[in-house]
């Protein structure tokens, strides 16, 4: 079964993506990524400069999922440029970049231009970073302005990566008004722990993001609202792990689905996920086409 997928006019040899900030620092793991059957990357979330992130600890794994609060650390553009020259081959790289400003954003794109990535994902929901990620796109006008300014900058396409809870859809008519090329709906969910030995916050940060299966239902929600009020791709992300998971996405008006806790328990989940799309389109005599959006009303 063909499962060839075309998303703002990147071709996709299946619908799976890795997700931003999981193995997308180096060009190694990226390739890594791709052996196991990925229809594209995502990289980490790159900026203007060099950032140390939150102290630690940073990621702990809790009944419900994962709980990060990673900071935005990253080794800035200039550093990363030969990583991204490296990676480029077997399927698209998408390179997700942030910023405090459309400037910082737009100065973070034309940097990277050259070292040709395929597209950029838009950091405007990470809800753990000061003055970044969520805390711009909150603000619809924040959303429309900073994706105008990377569209008009750069000539590949431009998805938005957009914060939960808020209303999703208007930051998505936002991201479409600027130009977008897609959406990618949704980062991790604002949320703690607390060790009641010790009685403090877990994290060093003292709250993070929670990613996994616990966010699935919510990611699911935004998708089909936003399928149903935007007329531009829709990426699925939040708590995919099977390919029934990554089905009910597609059915909600996915494009394509990107996978990111998930790989700490497999890292082949990429073609585990293919494998079971292939097999119930085949079964139902379907196409991706045909069941796209189809549990819309």
């Amino acid at each position: 079964m063909d499962l060839t997928t075309n998303v703002t006019g990147l071709q996709l040899r299946n619908p799976t993506i890795l997700a931003a900030g999981i193995l997308g620092s180096t060009a190694s793991s990226l390739k890594r990524v791709m052996s196991s059957g990925a229809g594209a990357v995502v990289t980490k979330s790159i900026g203007v400069a060099l950032r140390e992130g939150h102290p630690g600890p940073v990621m702990i794994q809790t009944e419900h999922g994962f709980l990060n609060a990673i900071g935005l650390a990253n080794p800035s553009y200039h550093e990363f440029t030969h990583e991204l020259k490296e990676a480029k081959g077997e399927v698209p790289v998408i390179v997700s970049i942030f910023g405090r400003n459309a400037e910082e954003f737009k100065e973070v794109a034309l940097g990277l231009i050259g070292a040709g990535p395929d597209a950029f994902e838009l950091n405007l929901s990470c809800p753990h970073a000061e003055g970044y990620g969520a805390s711009l796109g909150e603000d619809p006008n924040e959303v429309e302005k900073i994706t105008r300014a990377v569209k008009e900058a750069v000539n590949v396409p431009v998805w938005v990566k957009l914060p939960p809870l808020t209303s999703i859809v208007k930051s998505g008519l936002a991201a479409q008004k600027g130009g977008a090329d897609a959406v990618v709906a949704i980062n991790t969910l604002p949320a703690m722990a607390i060790d009641i030995e010790s009685r403090f916050p877990v994290l060093g940060n003292i709250s993070g993001g929670l990613s996994g299966a616990a966010i699935k239902p919510v990611a699911l929600k935004c998708v089909y609202d936003l399928y149903a009020a935007l007329n531009i791709d829709i990426i699925g992300v939040g708590g995919v792990s099977s390919w029934r998971d990554a089905l009910e996405f597609i059915l909600a008006g996915a494009s394509a689905i990107e996978i990111g806790s998930a790989v700490y328990e497999d890292m082949d989940v990429f073609r585990h996920i293919s494998e079971g799309i292939a097999r119930y389109l085949q079964d139902t005599g379907c196409d991706l086409e045909d069941v796209q959006g189809a549990a819309v009303r």
